[in-house]
C-alpha cells in the first residue's frame, strides 16, 4: 500500500468516507478490482513514483491520476513490507483464484475422495492468501505455518466428511430438505475451517503482538513531515492483535456465507426446471456463473465489515500503550486483510 512508500507526507486514506460502511465497501471494491492485475511492472513503478512524489511534497494536491496510482499501489503492495503481494494471492485476484476451487467444492454428488481433494485445495489456497496478506510486523515461522496448514486441513475435512455421513441418516426430513442440507455441507466446512485457518496462521501475532501507532490528525502528520520524522510505533500490543485476527476471521465467514449458500440453493431450484433437465451439461457453467456473480458482490461487502486501518482507544489496550498516549488517546494498527 501507499503507506509503505518513501516520503513523510501521507496520502488521504481514501476518496470515500471510511467511517461509514458504504464508504468502506466502495474502497474495498477498488482494492478488489481485478483490472489492477493487468498493470505491468512499468505501470506499477510509474504509480509508485507518482505516489512517492506526493509523499515527498513534489505534488501538492490529489488528482485523478494520483488517485488511480494509489489504487494500483494499494491493491498490489503489502502495507508493511512495501513489496508486491504474489499475484494469485492479492485481494484483486481473490474472486478468480477461488472460482474453480469453490465450484469444485459445490459440485453436486461429490464423493469422499472429491470432497477431501477440494477441501485440501481450498485450505491450501486459504493458507497462502492469509499468509500473503497478514500483518508482517510479527514474523511467522515455517514450522508454525506448516502446523497451521495441517490443522486447518484436518478441521475442514473432518467437518465435511462428518456432515456428509450425518445428513443421509436424518430420516425425519424430506428428500428435498436432505438435498439442500447436503449442498450446504461445504459451507459449514469452509466457514469453520476458514475462521480457524486465520487464527492458526496469525496466532503468532496474538502471542507476540502487532505494532500500534498514535492516531494523528492531518495537521500533526504535516508537522512531522516538515520535521522529516516518521510516525514511530508505540510498541507491540497482543490485545490489538487479537482484535485484528478476530475481525479478519469474521470477515472470512461473512465472505464465505453468500458464496457457499446462495449458488447451491439457487442451483437446486434450477435443476428442477425443464430447461436444465434437458441440458445436464449446462449445470457446470451455470454453477460457475452463480459463484462468480455472488463472489464479485460478496467480497467488497465482507472486506468492508471492519476498517483495514483500525482506530481504538488506548485504554482498551495494554498499560504500556496507554501510558504513552493517555487512557482516552486514540491509536491505530493495520488489521490485515
Amino acid at each position: 500500500m501507499s503507506a509503505s512508500l518513501p516520503g513523510k507526507r501521507d496520502l488521504p486514506a481514501s476518496r470515500y468516507n471510511l467511517d461509514t460502511y458504504w464508504g468502506r465497501v466502495r474502497q474495498s471494491a477498488d482494492l478488489a478490482d481485478p483490472r489492477t492485475l493487468f498493470v505491468s511492472s512499468a505501470g506499477l513503478e510509474s504509480a509508485k513514483s507518482l505516489v512517492s512524489s506526493y509523499k515527498q511534497g513534489h505534488v501538492q494536491s490529489m488528482t485523478p491520476e494520483l488517485w488511480k496510482a494509489k489504487k494500483v499501489v494499494d491493491s498490489t503492495l503489502h502495507p508493511d513490507t512495501g513489496r508486491p503481494v504474489f499475484l494469485p494471492f492479492r485481494m484483486s485476484c481473490f474472486v478468480i483464484s477461488n472460482l474453480i476451487v469453490t465450484a469444485g467444492m459445490l459440485t453436486p454428488g461429490l464423493q469422499t475422495t472429491g470432497t477431501l481433494l477440494w477441501q485440501i485445495t481450498n485450505q491450501s489456497l486459504n493458507v497462502a492468501i492469509n499468509s500473503a496478506n497478514a500483518n508482517k510486523s510479527t514474523a511467522l515461522s515455517t514450522s508454525t505455518l506448516i502446523q497451521s496448514y495441517f490443522l486447518a486441513v484436518s478441521a475442514s475435512c473432518s467437518v465435511a466428511l462428518g456432515l456428509n455421513s450425518l445428513v443421509p441418516r436424518l430420516k425425519r426430513i424430506s428428500p428435498g430438505t436432505r438435498t439442500v442440507l447436503t449442498r450446504l455441507v461445504p459451507f459449514a466446512a469452509v466457514a469453520s475451517a476458514g475462521a480457524l485457518n486465520v487464527f492458526l496462521m496469525r496466532g503468532e501475532e496474538i502471542r507476540k503482538g502487532i505494532d500500534v501507532y498514535p492516531s494523528l490528525n492531518e495537521d500533526q502528520k504535516q508537522q512531522l513531515a516538515k520535521e522529516g520524522k516518521d510516525i514511530e510505533s508505540l510498541g507491540k500490543s497482543k490485545k490489538a492483535a487479537t482484535i485484528a485476527v478476530a475481525e479478519t476471521a469474521l470477515s472470512r465467514v461473512f465472505n464465505a456465507t453468500p458464496i457457499m449458500v446462495l449458488p447451491p440453493l439457487i442451483l437446486v431450484r434450477l435443476q428442477k426446471t425443464e430447461w436444465l433437465r434437458r441440458r445436464p451439461r449446462m449445470v457446470l457453467p451455470v454453477n460457475l456463473g452463480l459463484i462468480l456473480t455472488t463472489s464479485v458482490f460478496a467480497l467488497p461487502l465482507a472486506l468492508a465489515a471492519f476498517p483495514t486501518r483500525q482506530r481504538i482507544r488506548a485504554g482498551n489496550l495494554e498499560r504500556e500503550i496507554m501510558e504513552k498516549v493517555g487512557e482516552d488517546g486514540m491509536v491505530e494498527f493495520n488489521r490485515g486483510i
